[in-house]
């Protein structure tokens, strides 16, 4: 019986060794990817604030080329 809980152990050291470096590798990979994720969703708002701004720059362009216009093409 005291073999049995030795050779336990002795190989539970080393198991639960690799599963918490396997877990930590895990978490530094998920981190990297949020963090790409967090840089792309910055880009993604950044260019929509341009495209906004552009938009607003055309309308106020169109309004004053041609004011008295009330009628849209499509």
């Amino acid at each position: 019986m005291t073999g049995t809980i030795a050779v336990i152990m002795i190989f539970s050291i080393p198991i639960l060794g690799i599963i918490t470096d396997h877990f930590q590798k895990q978490s530094k990979l998920k981190q990297k990817m949020l963090e790409g994720e967090l840089e792309l969703e910055k880009l993604k708002h950044e260019n929509f604030v341009i495209e906004t701004q552009k938009m607003r720059l055309e309308l106020e362009k169109m309004k004053l080329e041609d004011p008295n216009e009330k009628t849209h093409t499509v």
